[in-house]
């Protein structure tokens, strides 16, 4: 039994134990590394003398005792350890795998199996290298000339292109000049203070100061924005040659939905249908479809989708038509005929556009039939029930589609995978929602196909660019890039937005200039979609070329400064159990796995040596097919496998226990702890030493669809706020999280700092959105009168702010109307979704009260646009229609006391004023949508009518041009004439 308080061993989980002085065995002084005594003789006794975390060489005094310890006793001892069955933590549901799982740990002889496989798997691949170099060794020079790859075949598949300097130094220039402005316009509002209105002034200083923060964050990380290009043509002159089989990576499609109801049957099809037709090789492209609603619609148009993909998957690379996805390609306003000159293609054309239409009834049959839920459930066509009836309590679901053993096009060519997986859901399971969804799929395509890369899309997202696979290799597979890449981002871009774009949906200004500005530092962030993974990155393994630890030249070296005098004194490590065990978990970034990566003294299967058969199991689950799986770098699976034991593998996979007692969602896989859950697990890739790659293509890569009504837009503003509150509150915060690695770059930390942050900003903002109507209506104001001095502090602050808009817009491409609906919509989503964000992540941490995850509806036709005039109502809806209210009613109330006042009070009026129209000009495109359609009426013109209108009523009223003026002399001498 361990004792209370020891920390474990990494290698063997078993107690650490205590040295000939009776305390706690530590085996490296600078990161005290958990390994016990064990373990550690028997790496000395293998040569390794460093330590397997940090690298540094262990102290002679350690390595001298008990060096001879006996060799069989300590083989003895790991077959104890690895038989000990109970020690597992085997779930009850899973009892009938405990005898597959124990008879693999040891053979007759005691000895661990698993030892055995890795040393059998390193001959094969010694004896495959040796025969490899043995046929080139007897193949002819003159052959050998002959097979020389082309000049294209060596040269770099992707090249990044910097900014030109004449659009760099000016924009950096302006930055830090804006910075010096911002620092002396700051010193003049700090020391002149109004007395008359202190309260005021006091407020909009911390606002002022917060807004100044946000900038810092948000700007900086745009300090070394760049361009990539990609060689699509290099690509496949190296990895695709004539004749031979073609070497391109596979790729593991990940498509997830969960209500088909909100999330149109009809789209997804057109998600699957335009991963299917990827220009790429078939045998490469496997589609996972999970159903985490398990519901027979999904099923069933699944199955239709399977069938017409054998008559629109040959159509689409027989005539090389973009998009792939039917509906967008048919409802295409352009000329088709362009750059076609097969004359069958308007006759094939024809036919296929009639079988899609046929297709769309099929589909649009099955909602129809889905609307009213039958009492008894779903039934299948062979009279069973169907699995899923009940969505939160049924067994994990896989079919196969198409594939090499499924059926083929109508042409008689192999189409990819396709698969169905819906996990299974027990009452009392935490599920984890989408991140859930996630992971399980990551270990079914782990059993089933196991390729090195996996690109997720959410269902509303289709494959736009046929290319784009190839795009992202270009990263992926280039030697000098590839290696440390966990991931290649790729911008989102949306159909059926209205012309104007009247609340931001296509995000210009993030994908187009603030992902640049990552991308020149450690890369973008993960966005949840259009994403193409290193497996082994969501493994949580580190990169190959891992950066160092900065190492100090002494034990007493600070782990914060790096300085052994600064702030901590020289002392010998604490010989505290507790601070023993807070040491060891200190750099928490490789906690439940250490970075077998970091030991440069061994190759790849004398590190994956280092870890025993347990400690796998406690990190990726009991499934010994899916760790085997984790160690093959470059995908595939066993040879000796067959499909009905894979099938039932990946059931068990998707248990709902399976997770329990590991570390999916932890420290492997998407990371749990957030409804986005996209920002959480990119930010601990990068903290591990990743970088990831933004790939923007001519042509688009994937398109979706987005909400375009105001209520729909706020509720997933909402939901993105509120994950980043909860990321906050966590202990994955950027402010602390991941400073003991060391491997994550300063601005792009102040870039995951900025993601989290800014539902903050709605504190300051919505206060600051209130201090102009408050002026107007007390006739106070939360700036002295100006001086010559502080005049040219507030017009270069407002000429900085200017130039770095136009620099910024010049060197990104992005439009001025772009930029200024962002601007716009930065207010209302502050002053309305970002607020109740604030609240509600202070509610679920104090209180527990859960957020339930909202659905984003998608609509297969936008029409008209006419979603985008339909009013919901939500309390969304509330703080920015007061705060519209309240500063009208403070410009009218403005013009009445300065009618009252007279001349003199017109010149501050103007200030406030224009404070007043500030706030409104930008929650214009709410009070639009708030107000509808209208019958067409412009909202400015209503807007303007009801400001006038009250306007000149008060002048009006003030002018009285309908009551005779009476002169108060007349009136008295008229008094005294009359006789009483």
């Amino acid at each position: 039994m361990m004792q209370s308080g020891v920390p474990p061993c990494t290698t063997c989980g078993e107690p650490l134990g205590f040295d000939s002085n009776g305390e706690v065995f530590v085996a490296c002084h600078e990161c005290n590394f958990p390994i016990c005594k064990s373990c550690f003789d028997y790496e000395i006794k293998e040569g390794r003398k460093v330590c397997l975390r940090c690298s540094t060489p262990y102290d002679e005094s350690t390595t001298m005792p008990d060096v001879e310890t006996n060799q069989s006793s300590n083989h003895s001892t790991m077959a104890s350890h690895l038989s000990n069955a109970q020690d597992v933590g085997i779930h009850a549901r899973h009892v009938s795998t405990v005898s597959t799982v124990d008879s693999e740990l040891n053979d007759d002889s005691g000895n661990p199996i698993w030892k055995n496989r890795v040393e059998s798997w390193k001959d094969k691949k010694s004896k495959k290298k040796k025969a490899t170099s043995k046929a080139k060794a007897e193949v002819p020079p003159e052959q050998q000339m002959e097979e020389k790859p082309s000049a294209d075949a060596s040269l770099p598949l992707s090249e990044v292109i910097p900014l030109p300097r004449n659009k760099l130094s000016p924009y950096r220039c302006v930055i830090v000049m804006r910075l010096i402005i911002l620092a002396l316009f700051f010193h003049y509002r700090v020391t002149n203070p109004v007395d008359s209105a202190y309260g005021l002034w006091l407020t909009s200083i911390i606002c002022e100061i917060w807004f100044a923060v946000s900038w810092v964050l948000d700007q900086f990380p745009k300090w070394t924005p760049i361009n990539r290009e990609t060689y699509i043509d290099r690509l496949s002159a190296r990895y695709e040659r004539e004749g031979e089989p073609s070497e391109l990576a596979a790729v593991d499609f990940f498509v997830s939905t969960v209500d088909p109801l909100k999330e149109p049957p009809l789209i997804t099809a057109n998600t699957v249908l335009s991963i299917l037709a990827v220009d790429y090789p078939v045998d490469k492209v496997s589609c996972y479809v999970s159903d985490d609603g398990s519901a027979m619609l999904t099923f069933e148009s699944l199955v239709e989708t399977a069938d017409f993909a054998r008559k629109w998957v040959p159509f689409c690379k027989k005539f090389s038509i973009e998009p792939r996805a039917p509906e967008f390609y048919f409802s295409q306003k352009i000329d088709y005929l362009k750059d076609k000159i097969q004359p069958s293609f308007v006759k094939e054309r024809r036919a296929m556009k009639r079988d899609y239409e046929e297709f769309k009834v099929r589909v649009n049959a099955l909602v129809a039939k889905a609307q009213k839920t039958p009492e008894e459930g779903w039934t299948m066509q062979d009279g069973t029930a169907w699995p899923g009836n009940n969505p939160r309590d049924h067994p994990g679901m896989i079919q196969v589609f198409l594939g090499h053993t499924g059926a083929h096009d109508i042409e008689g060519n192999e189409l990819p995978r396709l698969v169905y997986v819906s996990r299974e859901k027990r009452p009392g399971y935490q599920h984890h929602k989408k991140a859930g969804a996630e992971n399980a799929l990551v270990r079914v395509s782990a059993v089933l196909t196991n390729a090195p890369f996996i690109l997720n899309l959410d269902c509303d997202h289709y494959v736009n660019n046929s290319k784009a696979v190839r795009e992202a290799m270009c990263f992926m597979m280039d030697p000098q890039v590839g290696p440390n890449v966990c991931y290649v981002q790729f911008p989102q871009r949306f159909d059926g937005i209205d012309r104007s774009d009247r609340y931001a949906n296509r995000n210009t200004v993030f994908f187009d200039v603030n992902m640049k500005g990552l991308d020149g530092i450690q890369g973008p962030v993960y966005v949840g979609t259009g994403c193409v993974f290193n497996r082994q990155a969501l493994y949580g393994y580190g990169p190959p070329n891992l950066p160092s630890l900065q190492k100090a030249s002494s034990s007493s070296s600070c782990s914060w400064c790096g300085c052994c005098s600064c702030c901590c004194p020289s002392k010998k490590p604490s010989k505290d159990l507790s601070e023993v065990y807070r040491d060891s978990k200190r750099d928490d970034l490789n906690s439940a796995i250490f970075n077998l990566k970091e030991i440069d003294n061994y190759d790849e299967h004398e590190r994956s040596m280092l870890i025993s058969q347990r400690s796998f199991e406690k990190t990726f689950g009991l499934s010994s097919v899916f760790i085997e799986s984790t160690l093959m770098e470059n995908g595939g699976v066993p040879e000796s496998a067959n499909s009905p034991t894979l099938i039932n593998e990946a059931i068990h996979v998707i248990s709902c226990g399976y997770e329990e007692k590991t570390e999916w969602g932890k420290e492997i896989g998407w990371i749990y702890g957030s409804i986005t859950e996209d920002i959480l697990t990119g930010f601990k890739m990068q903290c591990r030493g990743w970088r990831s790659i933004y790939c923007m293509p001519l042509r688009p890569a994937f398109k979706g669809s987005a909400p375009i009504n105001l209520s729909d837009r706020l509720h997933q503003v909402l939901r993105w706020a509120l994950g980043s509150v909860e990321i906050f509150l966590s202990r994955h915060c950027p402010l602390w999280y991941g400073f003991g690695g060391g491997r994550l770059k300063w601005l792009q930390r102040m870039a995951y700092i900025n993601t989290i942050v800014y539902p903050f900003t709605s504190l300051p903002l919505i206060a600051y959105c209130t201090l102009p109507a408050i002026c107007l209506l007390t006739g106070k104001f939360i700036i002295p009168t100006l001086s010559n001095l502080a005049s040219v502090w507030f017009l270069g602050l407002f000429i900085s702010i200017i130039l770095t808009s136009v620099l910024e817009l010049r060197w990104s491409g992005v439009s001025i109307e772009d930029l200024w609906r962002n601007e716009q919509f930065w207010v209302i989503g502050g002053v309305s979704a970002h607020l109740f964000a604030v609240f509600q992540g202070f509610l679920k941490m104090v209180a527990g009260l859960d957020t339930n995850f909202t659905v984003t509806a998608k609509a297969a036709e936008d029409g008209d646009f006419g979603d985008l005039y339909v009013i919901k109502w939500t309390t969304l809806l509330i703080p920015p229609t007061t705060l519209i209210i309240v500063n009208m009613v403070g410009v009218v109330a403005g013009f009445s006391d300065a009618l009252n006042s007279g001349y003199e009070a017109w010149g501050p009026l103007f200030g406030k004023v224009f404070f007043a129209f500030w706030v409104i000009l930008h929650l214009y495109p709410f009070l639009k949508g708030l107000m509808g359609r209208q019958n067409r009426t412009p909202t400015i013109v209503v807007l303007w009518s009801v400001l006038l209108a009250s306007v000149f009523s008060l002048v009006w009223v003030k002018i009285n041009p309908f009551v005779q003026k009476v002169d108060g002399s007349a009136t008295v001498q008229t008094c005294i004439s009359i006789d009483c």
